[in-house]
């Protein structure tokens, strides 16, 4: 049995909404992945009488395609889709048999009108949460639109085939055989790569907004819906709903929630924000911004949006270390996320950059899958709470250095190794490994305002406590400004805060 009771009535409930018959065409041989494979199909044909299945010769063993009948539709998971990628594998059902996707209909229509031959393949891990929005983007575009495939590729099922292609992070793209991207995309990002780009001419017809949200996190959602509710015109602008906290796997301290995952949660901010009347635009990076009679804020398509009043919601990113050799080897041996890319390193030496709360998390998670971590903190002593430097130091297969400076990561063409130097005797050192994961915390996304907001030296966004920037109009929210603490809560926290001091800025404009 491959599915406990409890998921297995979970499936049985959506596979009830089955529109037509798929038939399932399986590539299996007598190795441990087609008996599991085989086993996860024999228990989906048992829960709807629409799934049929037939055994076929594909261009991977083992793998399954899923397919209407009589056509095929370029839907096929090599491995077995289960942990995270057991959702894409239930929408691809649920969509190949005709239910209708929840996705924006312009969305589909620039799906459809690609032209040519696309065939996608993806490089995912079971264990990634990032994964399954890149496989679900592609899985949806291939029964979209018949000149388009897509096959998701268990790397652990197929680790030759990982290592002679050197990919050493997930989820990696490729598309005709040559690397099209990696890391988390949207189906909008995807869309855009290829040349699919909204027209902007929808952008120039956009009445002046009282309140504009730049950002989509849970500080820009919670100033979007606080907005809203006020009845007054809101926009958001947004490159991705969920921002920084779609890297996040679990959150357990979102008070009231008991357990959430990154990707789902940012899933229900944008379903929530969609309640409400926001005139959402995904996907949109801003260029600039200047006060003028409205506040104007230039995206970088070239479209302009006016504004009463603006909050900057950007967020943060990964910190890079800013040696020689982390942008050369980065998905080639550097990495940020050791949930998506540890299971890649299973067996090898790694170093873990960082020690505060996620570098010993991520160390901990690592030391299960690599044959040793070593973990590099600059500082005399971890930063870490103590429940977690206690687990760590339990673990025999890892070392921790400290007060030591990263001096160099090293390679070829993928990492060979990490150079530090002891901060006290100014000694250099030289360790060989395969991988390293950098995590020393975040750096505010705010670079494209220039000298237009006062900022700290960090690149915070100064605010009040009202969150009011040096700019009248112009309100900041959550880990873009200079808040002490960058939680999630407190994010959300910020962006009410900040919405409510605009609507009250406006009222007394």
């Amino acid at each position: 049995m491959m599915l406990d009771a409890e998921i297995k009535n979970q499936l049985a409930e959506y596979l009830q909404l089955l529109e037509n018959d798929v038939l399932i065409k399986i590539s299996a041989e007598s190795d441990t992945v087609s008996k599991e494979m085989l086993a996860l199909m024999d228990e989906l044909t048992a829960l709807s009488p629409k799934i049929k299945t037939e055994q076929k010769k594909l261009p991977r063993t083992p793998s399954f395609s899923i397919n209407r009948m009589g056509e095929d539709t370029g839907v096929t998971f090599a491995g077995v889709p289960l942990g995270h990628e057991f959702t894409s594998l239930v929408l691809a059902l649920l969509q190949v048999s005709g239910r209708a996707p929840k996705v924006d209909g312009k969305l589909i229509d620039r799906v459809k009108s690609i032209k040519g031959e696309y065939h996608f393949e993806t490089f995912i891990s079971l264990s990634c949460h990032n994964c399954p929005e890149v496989v679900q983007a592609l899985n949806l575009m291939s029964i979209l639109n018949p000149g388009i495939t897509h096959t998701m590729i268990d790397g652990a099922a197929f680790k030759d085939e990982v290592e002679s292609k050197d990919i050493m992070a997930v989820p990696t793209v490729y598309l005709n055989g040559e690397v099209f991207g990696s890391g988390r995309m949207t189906l909008e990002e995807i869309l855009g790569k290829l040349g699919s780009a909204p027209d902007v001419s929808e952008f120039k017809e956009k009445e002046p907004f009282d309140i504009l949200v730049i950002g989509g996190g849970p500080a820009g959602a919670s100033a979007a819906i606080y907005a809203a509710r006020k009845g007054i015109r809101t926009g958001i602008v947004a490159e991705r709903f969920g921002g920084q906290v779609r890297e996040t796997l679990g959150i357990e301290n979102l008070i009231s929630v008991e357990y959430t995952e990154g990707p789902e949660f940012a899933d229900t901010l944008e379903q929530h924000v969609k309640k409400y009347d926001v005139d959402i635009m995904s996907s949109q990076r801003v260029r600039h911004l200047e006060r003028k009679e409205f506040i104007e804020v230039e995206l970088e398509n070239g479209a302009l949006l006016k504004s009463k009043a603006v909050i900057l919601s950007t967020g943060a990113r990964w910190r890079n270390v800013g040696v020689p050799g982390e942008k050369e080897f980065k998905n080639k041996g550097v990495a940020y996320c050791p949930h998506c890319d540890g299971p890649l390193f299973k067996g090898k030496q790694v170093a873990v950059i960082g020690g505060g709360n996620s570098g010993i998390e991520a160390a901990i998670d690592l030391a299960g899958i690599a044959s040793h971590v070593t973990v590099l903190e600059f500082m005399p002593e971890l930063k870490a709470d103590a429940i977690l430097q206690k687990r760590l130091y339990s673990l025999p297969n890892v070392t921790v250095i400290k007060n030591v400076q990263t001096k160099e990561i090293t390679g070829t063409d993928k990492v060979n190794g990490i150079t530090y130097t002891d901060r006290e005797s100014g000694a250099d050192h030289h360790v060989e490994l395969q991988g390293v994961f950098v995590q020393i915390g975040l750096v505010a996304n705010t670079e494209w305002l220039g000298e237009t907001v006062e900022r700290n030296r960090i690149g915070e966004i100064i605010v009040d406590n009202h969150n009011a920037t040096s700019v009248p109009g112009v309100f900041a929210a959550g880990d873009c400004t200079d808040s002490v603490y960058k939680q999630i809560v407190i994010a959300m926290g910020s962006g009410a805060n900040a919405a409510l001091s605009a609507f009250d800025y406006l009222i007394r404009s």
